[in-house]
């Protein structure tokens, strides 16, 4: 199977050379395309090296931080049309171990979307104040219950995509971000009558650099729910019978 490893950065530069080396090892025959929104700390100039050093790396540079769903969208489009098979979603922070990577290419083996969930069993956050976990818990409670979403962790961010999911959703019609990127991009595969596995991880604060994380990027998850729900009028939006299987 041909899977490209997709991480946008900004400002990543301490975080990115072991990161690749850490995928490599996990995932040796995977490709990585590292999408920078114009990095002020040399972070896309330290991708350019490494894509000279590492043939299985490519780099694609935007002008600006344009938001991590619109790098999701350029690089799922990349995918797309260089034939991979397999789509990964990663951060570049060390938040997402790149240790479980042979664990989601075994699930993809019998889904169309894999997901790293910190809830179901054996998943963890072990990291976070009861604040956060509050707040990430709470939204994900409440897209599954308004958009009928049987996922236990729909905001995740680590995740993977068999290629012919993003040739069904209508890529050029998705205009989220953050969270609600993840939320819309799950009820759009859901939709489609696609499976999806949810498989444990643990998710560990970023070992380097400050979080990207925002009252905006949460809001704007509430807001595409609550839209949602509202444009399917008084019934639940209407998701196909699909098997979750869930650990």
């Amino acid at each position: 199977m041909k899977t490209l490893i997709i991480i946008p950065t900004y400002n990543e530069v301490d975080n990115l050379r072991p990161l690749l080396e850490e995928i490599i090892t996990q995932a040796p025959e995977s490709h990585i395309l590292i999408i920078d929104d114009n990095s002020v700390d040399g972070t896309g100039k330290l991708a350019d090296e490494i894509q000279t050093e590492m043939s299985q790396v490519h780099v694609i540079h935007r002008a600006s931080k344009l938001g991590l769903g619109t790098a999701y969208i350029a690089g799922f489009k990349y995918a797309l049309a260089h034939g991979y098979d397999a789509v990964f979603e990663m951060d570049a922070d060390f938040s997402h171990n790149p240790r479980y990577l042979p664990a989601f290419l075994q699930a993809l083996e019998q889904a169309d979307l894999v997901i790293g969930s910190r809830y179901v069993p054996g998943g963890n956050t072990p990291d976070w104040s009861p604040l956060r976990r509050l707040i990430s818990s709470s939204g994900n409670i409440f897209a599954r219950i308004l958009l009928g979403i049987p996922v236990r962790d729909c905001t995740a961010g680590f995740r993977c995509y068999r290629t012919l999911v993003l040739h069904n959703v209508d890529l050029d019609t998705v205009q989220s971000e953050g969270y609600a990127f993840q939320v819309e991009l799950t009820y759009r595969t859901l939709k489609q009558g696609f499976r999806i596995v949810e498989i444990p991880i643990v998710f560990i604060d970023r070992r380097i650099g400050k979080s990207k994380m925002s009252h905006k990027i949460i809001i704007e998850a509430f807001t595409y729910v609550l839209q949602t729900r509202l444009r399917a009028g008084k019934s639940k939006p209407a998701v196909k019978d699909t098997i979750v299987q869930v650990p």
